[in-house]
């Protein structure tokens, strides 16, 4: 599985590289495109919005400076009639009234002298006698000079109204004699911020068009596109632009104030900018004016979107055409790739089949002709490599037919005991080389005895002390030939530790238990087995019954129990018997002709078995 996530198709790669050919300069186009459209159109939005609170600042104040010279003229008329003497309590609260109904942006229009009953004029409709006396007070307040004197944008609450009051001295040469009160209708300031839409300002955001509205210098709403906003004269600090504009207050007279907005749960760009009206030095309103920069920019994502769909328009095209053409490519490749793979599996029956006049026609010709050199040259490797296991085989019989000759005894000891070994490796389950590793090894396990003296080698009765101890050495000596073979270091463990036991008793190491090679331990029960049930010129051979019963008291001390039960098994199942053995090399069942084995007269002696 994992070589399958490591392997990519060619196909994937062709395919790869037209997508990124044809779609990489598209889109990265489109984004730059879309990006610089972004900027020019951010930057427009914000020279309109600039603009455009710039102007509202210029009508406000000449809407300002238009009363202001109502009222002032109103003032200088007085002065230059002679004061406020000549006022006829009836007669010229009439003719306020007159001016009143010719200025409908008049609330209310007053004149009140400092000693004297005050005189006024007003729509009952729109403010109250009780408001409109409490305005002319708060306005009168603040005048101590010739200065014209503006308050603030208020809501008159009886006709719910916004209202700007204005008032100017009326002077008898240095000292003010009587005021000229107006109050002012700021429906016209209205209109401006509302730009003739009926919308409100959550969908103007929405559309992406600005709001505009108006602040005091409380921050304070006194016009907007939703009139209940400023007459609730609902601070709008919360915004930053309008923060920003207090902070400046009259030192900018307009900047842009781009800021964040909480809407709806999301944090949402805002594009802003604001201007300064000046009534007059003590009365600043802020223009403010607002717009969500996504919705501003709508275009650019529509251009974006369209860029979008264009590209994978594009990448269908590519895809669709570009599989046809890289199915056609690759197919040959693909071919190759699947007779290599079967070549390599040993499989030469088959040829690839890649037709046409292109290069990889040539190509699927000459692996063709490689396939059929390979599979000779591949033949004649095996033939070799089988005959030479087969010479190697029967040189290694025959040298163990050779050290098995010097004694007539021991005649075929090594053959069975391979025969005996390979049949209990099978009955372990082990893999195929480690068996025949192990015949090989059982074959050559007495090589070392070429180096023992013929009178102790053939020596008719039991040794002697001293001659065990050179009986001992011949796992050394079979170890000193065959380990200068490189060829043979796999078969060194049976010849050189098939005498050593499982309680460390056995030699030429003292090794125990696990440090044991399971190629040894096999070899070794083989070993003794074959020496308890074959006639010497110093003890009967044993019958299979009495030698497995021995062999089944030697386990956990000299053998293995593992090993002792696969032999016992194969013994069972007719593979081993004594002098006999019916597995082949290749696992199959064959029968020799027995050796009649004879009543088991006198035990195995235990130099028997450290030797045999």
């Amino acid at each position: 599985m994992f070589e399958r996530f490591n392997r990519i198709r060619l196909l994937y790669v062709v395919l790869a590289v037209l997508l990124l050919v044809g779609l990489l300069p598209l889109g990265l186009a489109g984004i730059l495109l879309s990006g610089r459209s972004a900027e020019e159109l951010r930057a427009v939005e914000g020279r309109y919005q600039a603009q455009l609170v710039q102007d509202k600042a210029r009508q406000i104040e000449l809407y300002g400076q238009r009363y202001r010279d109502v009222v002032s003229g109103l003032a200088r008329a007085f002065e230059i009639s002679g004061g406020i003497r000549l006022l006829a309590s009836t007669r010229d609260d009439v003719r306020l009234q007159t001016t009143l109904q010719d200025d409908p942006n008049l609330i209310a229009l007053a004149i009140c002298p400092v000693r004297g009953e005050v005189h006024r004029a007003f729509q009952p409709d729109l403010i109250k006698r009780e408001e409109l006396d409490q305005r002319i007070s708060e306005v009168l307040v603040r005048m101590n000079s010739r200065g014209v004197v503006m308050g603030r944008p208020q809501i008159i609450r009886s006709g719910q109204e916004m209202g700007l009051t204005i008032a100017a001295p009326v002077m008898d040469g240095d000292e003010i004699v009587a005021a000229v009160v107006a109050v002012v209708s700021f429906q016209e300031v209205f209109k401006a911020v509302q730009q003739s839409s009926s919308k409100s300002a959550r969908e103007l955001l929405d559309a992406g068009l600005p709001v505009v509205f108006v602040v005091d210098q409380n921050g304070k709403a006194v016009a907007h596109p939703d009139a209940a906003v400023a007459f609730s004269e609902r601070p709008m600090t919360d915004l930053k632009v309008v923060q920003d504009w207090l902070e400046t207050g009259a030192q900018v007279q307009s900047a842009l104030a781009p800021f964040t907005l909480d809407r709806d749960g999301r944090i949402t760009p805002m594009l802003g900018s604001y201007a300064t009206a000046e009534l007059d030095h003590n009365s600043l309103l802020g223009v403010v004016a607002i717009q969500d920069e996504a919705a501003a920019l709508a275009s650019v994502r529509d251009m974006r979107r369209q860029t979008l769909y264009i590209s994978l328009l594009a990448a269908t095209l590519a895809l669709l055409i570009g599989f046809y053409f890289a199915e056609k490519l690759t197919r040959p490749v693909r071919e190759l790739a699947a007779g290599a793979l079967r070549i390599a599996a040993g499989d030469f029956s088959q040829r690839v089949k890649v037709p046409g006049r292109t290069e990889l026609g040539q190509l699927g010709a000459s692996f063709n002709q490689m396939t059929d050199q390979v599979e000779r040259f591949v033949g004649d490797l095996q033939r070799s490599a089988s005959e030479n296991h087969d010479l190697f085989l029967g040189t290694v019989k025959a040298l163990a037919a050779a050290i098995d000759g010097k004694d007539p005894y021991t005649r075929g000891h090594s053959e069975r005991v391979s025969r005996f070994s390979v049949a209990t490796a099978q009955g372990l389950g082990l893999p195929e080389n480690e068996i025949e590793q192990i015949r090989i090894s059982a074959l050559l396990h007495d090589i070392g005895k070429i180096g023992i003296d013929d009178n102790v080698l053939k020596k008719p009765a039991a040794l002697t002390d001293a001659e065990f101890e050179i009986m001992k050495t011949h796992p050394q000596k079979g170890y000193k030939i065959m380990s200068q073979i490189p060829a043979m270091r796999d078969f060194l463990p049976g010849m050189y530790m098939h005498h050593e036991m499982i309680n460390g008793g056995g030699y030429p190491q003292g090794l125990k238990g696990d440090e044991i090679p399971m190629q040894a331990r096999i070899v070794s029960v083989a070993d003794t087995f074959d020496a308890m049930t074959t006639e010497r010129p110093y003890q009967r051979a044993m019958d299979l019954e009495t030698a497995l019963t021995r062999l089944k008291s030697f386990v956990g001390t000299r053998y293995d129990a593992r090993v002792v039960a696969a032999f016992i098994a194969a013994c069972e199942a007719g593979k081993i018997r004594p002098g006999v053995s019916r597995v082949n090399r290749n696992g199959t069942n064959s029968l020799n002709q027995p050796v009649n084995s004879l009543p088991s007269i006198e035990p195995v002696s235990d130099s028997l078995l450290a030797v045999s």
